[in-house]
């Protein structure tokens, strides 16, 4: 049986759905799992608990929904850059000004992903859309690193993971320690001007550990 329209909202589960993750990505987010509240969620969507749990089924079962959510945003971002039909180098600065500029723009990914290593990914552990999500960045890597090497561009072979985790610990690390690294060095790290050389030093190392030999 269909869930009712409820306080007046037009019946459209997609956007129903939509507007629950949205709101829940940012109550997970800022409170955790324990902290956060699906009675906050459910009346700035203007819903209730009852359709939160017929669509989710739990309060975990919304968590791991906002989880997965947030992987397939940055996922299909990757996916629209259309990174094989760039030069190899071109396309592994490309993924990373993406990597990059998600981060910077989503905090709210860094913060769920470092919540969720505090439950030492228990969570993510029951998702196969999770792990299927993330076969693609490697994958996408994989080629750009293959086809470096086999046009000379690159010397080393790499493993397309360490690559990713590379990318993914300085892109994350700056926002995920933002506000400590900030305080204790007294760096603005959302500086206009710092966060372009960061992302060219990003850049540029991962390059350089590339054509090594």
């Amino acid at each position: 049986m269909a869930a009712r329209p409820e306080n007046g909202r037009k019946n459209d589960p997609q956007r129903t759905q939509e507007d629950i993750l949205i709101v829940a990505t940012e109550e997970f987010s800022t409170h955790g799992l324990a902290g956060a509240r699906v009675d906050a969620i459910a009346e700035r969507t203007r819903t209730s608990k009852r359709m939160i749990y017929y669509y989710f089924g739990s309060k975990e079962g919304l968590y791991l929904a906002v989880l997965e959510r947030s992987y397939r945003k940055i996922r299909t971002l990757e996916e629209d850059l259309h990174l094989s039909n760039l030069p190899p180098e071109e396309a592994l600065r490309q993924l990373i000004a993406t990597t990059f500029e998600h981060d910077e723009a989503n905090p709210d990914f860094v913060r769920l992903v470092s919540i969720e290593n505090i439950h030492h990914a228990a969570h993510m552990m029951r998702s196969e859309a999770i792990r299927d999500l993330n076969v693609s960045v490697i994958e996408t890597i994989a080629g750009i690193l293959d086809r470096g090497v086999a046009q000379g561009v690159f010397r080393r072979q790499a493993d397309p993971i360490d690559i990713h985790m590379m990318i993914s610990a300085f892109c994350f690390f700056r926002v995920s320690n933002r506000y400590t690294f900030g305080t204790i060095f007294r760096r603005d790290l959302s500086d206009a001007e710092t966060m372009a050389r960061h992302k060219g030093m990003i850049a540029d190392a991962v390059i350089r550990y590339l054509i090594a030999p």
